[in-house]
C-alpha cells in the first residue's frame, strides 16, 4: 500500500477587499460566541457593514487567515502617530480555534508593528473570558486596566515592543 502525504498550511496575509464577506463572516461567528461568553445582549461587532470592513482595509492593517485555502480567520490593526496600535476584531472561526491559527495570526501582527516602528500595542477584551486572557498573555499582553464602560468588565491588555539595540 502505498503512503499518503497529508498536508495543513497556514496563510496569513493582507486583506482586499474580495476578502470582506469573508472577513465579515469570520467576525460575525467569533464575535457571537465572545457574546455569549461574555454573557452580553448585544456587541457592536455584529452590527457592522461591508463599508465599515472597506473603510478598516483603507485606513488599518487588516490581515486574514486562511487554511488549506479556506478563510477561517482574522484581525485589524490600526497604528497611531504616536508609535502605538490598536489591535480590534481578532476572530478564528469557532472549528477552527485552538490549532495555532491565532498564534500564526498574531506572530504576523508583531512582524507588521516591529517593522512599523509601533513600540506599544492595546486591546480590549472580557476580563471574565480565561481563554482569551491566557491567549493573550501567552502572546506578551499584560491586563493595563479595567472597566465596565460597556456593560461588562472589559481588560486593556497592552503589549510592549522592546527594540533590539544594535
Amino acid at each position: 500500500m502505498e503512503e499518503e502525504f497529508y498536508q495543513s498550511l497556514f496563510q496569513v496575509r493582507l486583506a482586499t477587499y474580495d476578502d470582506i464577506p469573508s472577513i465579515m463572516n469570520i467576525t460575525r461567528e467569533a464575535f457571537t460566541k465572545y457574546r455569549q461568553m461574555a454573557g452580553l445582549e448585544n456587541i457592536e461587532a455584529l452590527e457592522e457593514t461591508y463599508s465599515d470592513v472597506k473603510k478598516d482595509i483603507d485606513t488599518k492593517f487588516v490581515l486574514i487567515a486562511l487554511s488549506d485555502g479556506e478563510p477561517v480567520g482574522s484581525v485589524r490593526v490600526e497604528v497611531f502617530d504616536d508609535n502605538t496600535a490598536y489591535l480590534s476584531r481578532f476572530g478564528v472561526k469557532v472549528d477552527n480555534q485552538n490549532n495555532g491559527i491565532g498564534k500564526s495570526i498574531m506572530n504576523l501582527v508583531d512582524r507588521i508593528m516591529k517593522k512599523q516602528g509601533v513600540k506599544r500595542m492595546s486591546l480590549h477584551t472580557g476580563a471574565k473570558i480565561t481563554s482569551l486572557i491566557r491567549f493573550y498573555y501567552g502572546r506578551g499582553f499584560y491586563i493595563d486596566s479595567t472597566d465596565k464602560s460597556r456593560g461588562y468588565v472589559r481588560a486593556l491588555l497592552v503589549k510592549d515592543y522592546v527594540r533590539d539595540e544594535c
